[in-house]
C-alpha cells in the first residue's frame, strides 16, 4: 500500500495554486490501494512554547495529563509523517520564506528521538526511506532565486528529518498557465511513480 501524506499550507483556501497543484499531484500518484492522509497546516496549529518543550523532554511515562495535552497535536503530526511513504507538500512562498502556519507545522514535526536524534557525529534524521514532493509558488519573488529562502531551507529541513529524496515543483498561476503546470506535475508524478 502506498501511504501518502498531503500537507497544504496556503492561507488561501479556494484560489491557491499550490493547493490545486498539490491536489492534482496526489490524484496522479494515488492508486486504488493508496491511503491518503490530509493535513491543512494553515488550520490554527499551536506554536511551539515552553510548556511543550518541557513536555517533550519529560520521559513519556512521567508526563502529566496536562503535558500530554500540550503535545497532542505534535504527536499526531509526527505519527502522520512516520506512517507516510510519500509526503506531498503544497506551500507558497510568503515574504521570501515559508508561511508562519507551515513553520508551526515544521516546529511540531521536528521531535528529538521521534523524527530525528542527536548522535556523537551530529543530528540524524529518523524518517529515512521516505520521499517528498514540494509544490511551491510565489507571487513576486523568483523561486530558486537569490531571495528565495523557502526552497533551500525546506530542502535542508526535510533532510534533517531523514527525507533526503525531495523534489521541488514550481507552479505558475493555474488559471493562466494550467496546461504547462499540469504537464510539469504529471512529469513529476511519472518520475516518482513506483
Amino acid at each position: 500500500m502506498n501511504r501518502i501524506l498531503h500537507v497544504d499550507a496556503s492561507a488561501r483556501s479556494t484560489e491557491s495554486t499550490t493547493r490545486k497543484a498539490s491536489q492534482q499531484l496526489v490524484s496522479l500518484l494515488a492508486g486504488p490501494d493508496s491511503r491518503v492522509q490530509y493535513r491543512n497546516a494553515d488550520a490554527a496549529l499551536p506554536l511551539l512554547n515552553e510548556a511543550m518543550v518541557n513536555a517533550y523532554f519529560t520521559p513519556a511515562e512521567q508526563r502529566t495529563e496536562e503535558q500530554e495535552a500540550h503535545i497532542a497535536e505534535s504527536n499526531r503530526i509526527t505519527q502522520e509523517l512516520i506512517d507516510a511513504d510519500l509526503i506531498i507538500i503544497g506551500v507558497p512562498m510568503y515574504n521570501f520564506s515559508a508561511p508562519a502556519a507551515f513553520k508551526a507545522w515544521c516546529d511540531l514535526a521536528a521531535r528529538a528521538n521521534i523524527t530525528f536524534k542527536y548522535t556523537s557525529t551530529g543530528p540524524e534524521g529518523l524518517l529515512k526511506g521516505k520521499r517528498a514532493i514540494v509544490v511551491t509558488n510565489s507571487g513576486g519573488t523568483e523561486v530558486r532565486g537569490a531571495q528565495d529562502f523557502l526552497t533551500p531551507w525546506l530542502k535542508h529541513f526535510l533532510a534533517f528529518l531523514g527525507i533526503e529524496d525531495s523534489t521541488f515543483v514550481t507552479v505558475a498561476e493555474l488559471t493562466t498557465n494550467s496546461a504547462t503546470v499540469l504537464a510539469a506535475v504529471a512529469e513529476t508524478a511519472r518520475q516518482n511513480a513506483a
